[in-house]
């Protein structure tokens, strides 16, 4: 591999034509990493971004294209006599063309993006006698498309090119897993449509049944209690993150993107979502709502009272078990003394309660979806103002938005399951 990067820096355009062309011939060479590299290129000004889109169109379809042809005119003879050189057996042969059979030739554009299955489209969609026609057009577009999104990540990431791909590498055989999952799903689907359409519809009907007996509280609490397990578990990985000193590489490339690709002007105004005349206001808004509600007045006020006052609290308990995991050894070459943020994790808190409440009854879906959106919205742009404008680290706001959420979403589930215990005490009164 070392080799083909002195190559390419001394030859772009060719050792890019053929490194495309020949991986889509089976060879085992990379061609998101020749692409990457050459957005790499163009970002360093060595290389023109159209004319790499070009030479990976060109490449991308001239190699598929050959391969088209080699199988139509060797047919399955092909297989059986040469397709170990390529790892191309009949069993994988059987797999992928029936994968085009089930699928038809439009997933020809997708197939760049799956390793171990663009090496061999253009061979099995010609023996598979696929009519050139029908085989041209998505081939060719799924060659730009793979073109366009690794030549333009390598221009994005410029100088933090290496980070991203030794970033990257860590979670490869997640990635693998995911894809082979997600294949293996795709596969199971084509092959046992009616089998599997038949058990998911009994599913549906006895979970509907079932449904019909829960009632919405409920159904609410099983919701919150998915969510909390589910913040608690990103919460302990960054944890683990943190006390590995893993953040580094996360950090750099965060910073990059935001400053390269994602800051603008006028982003600046998310600033005033950080003033305490916003705190104050939304926290004052929530007040005056619940009690024009009506709805369990002194219930919701102590949630958000509990919520805000417990914040610090909380976050005092986290920076001391670091402290005291760190006293027995778990530290690396660098920690942040201010992980997990504490505005970013006061301000998760605040909205995320606030919003919570307001929306807690409201009977139009869209309202709640709404609301969200505009949370996310939020707390993305005062991340971005304040890795922008002042020093604090992505991973630190990660990590005070995950650990605010941890916080709240346990004080929701607690404090519905108070409101259904209260709800079924009344019930319980009013029998006697």
């Amino acid at each position: 591999m070392s080799y083909l990067i002195h190559l390419f820096e001394q030859h772009s355009y060719l050792i890019l034509f053929l490194g495309i062309f020949l991986e889509l011939m089976a060879l085992p060479i990379s061609g998101e990493f020749l692409m990457s590299y050459a957005g790499y290129f163009v970002y360093q000004g060595k290389m023109n971004y159209i004319l790499a889109l070009l030479t990976v169109f060109l490449s991308g379809g001239a190699g598929i294209t050959v391969t088209y042809w080699i199988g139509k005119a060797g047919g399955y003879k092909l297989i059986e006599k040469y397709g170990k050189y390529i790892h191309l057996g009949p069993e994988r042969y059987k797999k992928v063309s029936s994968w085009f059979e089930h699928s038809g030739s439009k997933l020809l554009v997708f197939a760049y993006f799956i390793p171990g299955i663009r090496h061999f489209t253009g061979y099995v969609s010609g023996i598979s006698r696929i009519p050139f026609r029908k085989f041209i057009i998505p081939a060719y577009a799924g060659a730009f498309l793979w073109g366009v999104c690794f030549i333009t990540l390598g221009k994005v990431l410029g100088p933090e090119w290496k980070v991203f791909h030794e970033a990257a590498s860590k979670y490869f055989v997640i990635f693998i897993i995911v894809i082979v999952v997600l294949v293996t799903g795709f596969f199971a689907y084509r092959f046992f449509k009616i089998q599997i359409e038949y058990f998911f519809t009994n599913l549906l009907k006895r979970l509907m049944e079932r449904l019909k007996t829960i009632r919405a509280t409920e159904l609410f609490l099983i919701f919150l209690t998915f969510v909390l397990i589910g913040m608690v578990s990103l919460m302990l990985g960054l944890a683990q993150d943190y006390l590995d000193d893993e953040f580094s590489k996360f950090n750099e490339l965060a910073e990059y993107m935001v400053e390269s690709v994602v800051y603008t002007d006028w982003m600046k105004g998310f600033v005033v979502f950080q003033s305490p005349i916003s705190l104050v206001s939304i926290i004052a808004i929530t007040m005056i709502w619940i009690w024009s509600n009506g709805r369990n007045r002194f219930l919701e006020y102590l949630l958000l009272g509990v919520s805000t006052a417990g914040a610090k609290p909380f976050h005092d308990l986290i920076s001391k078990t670091f402290t005291y995991l760190q006293s027995f050894g778990f530290f690396g070459k660098f920690h942040s003394a201010d992980f997990p943020d504490m505005n970013a994790f006061i301000m998760f808190i605040i909205y995320g309660t606030s919003f919570f409440l307001l929306v807690r009854h409201s009977k139009k879906s869209y309202t709640a979806i709404f609301t969200s959106l505009l949370f996310l919205l939020i707390l993305a742009g005062i991340a971005i103002v304040k890795i922008e404008s002042t020093s604090t680290l992505p991973s630190d706001i990660m990590g005070g938005y995950v650990y605010g959420g941890v916080w709240i979403f346990f004080n929701f589930l607690l404090f519905e399951m108070l409101r259904l215990v209260l709800e079924k005490y009344k019930e319980r009164m009013g029998e006697y």
